[in-house]
């Protein structure tokens, strides 16, 4: 029976973790009806992230951890890293997962699930955002998908993510060919998304969350809730970051249909690039007014 289950390989990008790590790393082991072996990053810390995950790692022999020593300065240099290093090739799909969610028990075999009988290439989800003090939201990504949504957005977070795995073939070999490149993306999930997207690949957002999504002082991304995300996100924009991201991953993706540099082809295209009509109205407005 073992030998039928699908064969996963989960990445895991991790940097001064090593207090919050661990429920994360059990949720991950917990996971039903599926082979997985275990993936581990460890950016350089100034904790004692490295040795915690080692020690992990020889009581759980489906876990590997990498070689320890390089700073990659943020997540996604970590993850294009593990996608780099590992040899996933004998396995049938590719998960990413951040360093401090909780994953359902059910996660990775609801995705292989939907990947097999849909006939899909990549599956990402909802998630359940929760803080400390016992507040939780739910995060909807499950939008219709726009034709060219994903030069100005992901299929939401990262940490969702199951993959097939020629395609991710296909993406490693990418970052193989234009790695300084790819180093400037700083949004790996958006780059993986976009990259599928542009070559036609099939994407299924499921409705149902299958992760608690933790929310704290110190995360890369979260939900975007509040003024100080809102200033943040202006900060963004206006320093140039944002469309240095979209024309750097429509660069490396090659793609040809939407002039990302033309103000006057977003506006005119808008209707295609985000999934949200909110979102879309937003875009209009920060291109009119020259922010991007």
């Amino acid at each position: 029976m073992a030998e039928t289950l699908p064969n996963v390989a989960v990445l895991l990008a991790a940097y001064n973790c090593s207090a919050i790590i661990e429920p994360q790393l059990q949720s991950i082991l917990r996971q039903q009806g599926v082979n997985l072996t275990l993936y581990i990053s460890v950016d350089l810390s100034t904790d004692d992230s490295y040795q915690y995950c080692c020690d992990f790692a020889r009581a759980h022999p489906q876990v590997t951890v990498l070689a320890y020593g390089q700073k990659f300065a943020g997540a996604a240099a970590n993850f294009y890293r593990l996608i780099k290093d590992v040899d996933f090739s004998g396995f049938n799909y590719i998960a990413l997962s951040d360093q401090d969610d909780i994953w359902l028990d059910d996660k990775l075999l609801t995705a292989c699930a939907k990947l097999k009988q849909g006939a899909y290439d990549a599956y990402s989800g909802n998630v359940m955002a929760f803080w400390p003090d016992g507040r939780e939201l739910l995060i909807n990504k499950a939008l219709s998908l726009r034709k060219y949504d994903y030069l100005f957005e992901a299929a939401g977070p990262g940490c969702t993510y199951v993959l097939r795995t020629e395609p991710m073939l296909l993406f490693k070999d990418l970052l193989a060919s234009k790695w300084s490149q790819a180093q400037q993306v700083g949004l790996h999930d958006w780059f993986i998304y976009a990259f599928f997207r542009a070559r036609g690949l099939s994407w299924f957002i499921d409705p149902v969350p299958k992760l608690r999504y933790r929310q704290h002082a110190n995360n890369l991304v979260g939900i975007h809730k509040g003024w100080q995300a809102i200033l943040k996100r202006l900060t963004l924009l206006r320093n140039g970051w944002c469309k240095q991201q979209v024309v750097g991953i429509a660069d490396l993706i090659d793609e040809h249909h939407i002039n990302v540099r033309s103000r006057l082809c977003i506006m005119k295209n808008i209707h295609q690039l985000r999934r949200r009509f909110r979102d879309r109205c937003i875009l209009f407005l920060i291109v009119l007014i020259g922010l991007y």
